[in-house]
């Protein structure tokens, strides 16, 4: 039997297989030297490991690799591992919540982003699905300050225009740990959402109070609103997620000579 070449194989895998295919845990070093020389993009995505209501600690990292993989997949870019852990200080309360200090993160993404400039890679979009990880952003604009020919896009998935535009039309309560959140594959099986809302809390108070009163003000952690709704509008707000963090991919992007 002759062998199958690698670009046949990948033709003729099924989708879940295909998304593999761009997965760095599935790439070895030949294969990340083959790509880079074939395309200077690609992406990191971001997240954090913190409370989420019923939902999984995971929602944030998981939500911004899923979307990260979906994106990248017609376009072949190879999607790094997720960053599992960000900034969420005001959620130490809650058990399992894991937060980095700023300049932690700051000097991981800076090693990072070096790490990925070393390769070759000279356009890299950061997928953050984390509110708190901000910064990163400013980060961001420091990095291409001090590299010069690199550029790299900061995208906050779920509030880009056209994606909060989406989700805002279809019930404005949209926030932390309620329905914005609740995907599919952010549930948990033995944790089902409640019924009905949850009051909406007041965030001017949560914002100017330590973790321990933070707790006390949240209860089950959502910022309130309904916990769940129909799945046809969730994956409206996804579908509309992929196509505008796939045009930020796409391009526009400046053009830099010499990558290594």
């Amino acid at each position: 039997m002759q062998r199958i070449g690698r670009e046949v194989c990948r033709d003729i895998l099924d989708g879940s297989e295909r998304t593999k295919v761009v997965k760095v845990a599935n790439m070895n070093w030949l294969d990340m030297e083959a790509a880079v020389k074939r395309d200077q993009r690609c992406i990191l995505p971001i997240g954090s490991t913190e409370q989420h209501a019923q939902l999984s600690l995971c929602v944030d990292m998981i939500l911004a690799e899923k979307m990260a993989l979906e994106v990248a997949e017609p376009l072949n870019i190879p999607v790094f591992p997720v960053m599992p852990y960000g900034l969420a200080p005001y959620f130490a309360a809650f058990p399992g919540t894991v937060s980095l200090r700023v300049e932690t993160l700051m000097a991981v993404i800076r090693d990072i982003v070096a790490s990925l400039y070393q390769s070759g890679f000279r356009k890299i979009l950061i997928v953050n699905g984390h509110g708190g990880n901000n910064p990163v952003g400013a980060l961001a604009q420091e990095l291409m300050a001090e590299f010069g020919n690199i550029s790299i896009k900061f995208h906050n998935w779920w509030n880009a225009p056209a994606t909060w535009a989406t989700a805002q039309g279809i019930d404005s309560t949209g926030s932390h740990a309620n329905w914005m959140e609740n995907f599919p594959w952010t549930r948990l099986a033995h944790a089902p959402a409640p019924k009905g809302e949850k009051p909406l809390i007041d965030m001017a108070l949560m914002k100017a109070s330590p973790p321990d009163t933070v707790r006390d003000i949240l209860g089950d952690g959502s910022f309130g609103g309904p916990w769940q709704r129909q799945d046809e509008e969730m994956l409206a707000i996804w579908e509309t997620g992929i196509k505008e963090t796939r045009e930020a991919l796409e391009g526009p992007w400046p053009e830099f000579k010499g990558a290594a």
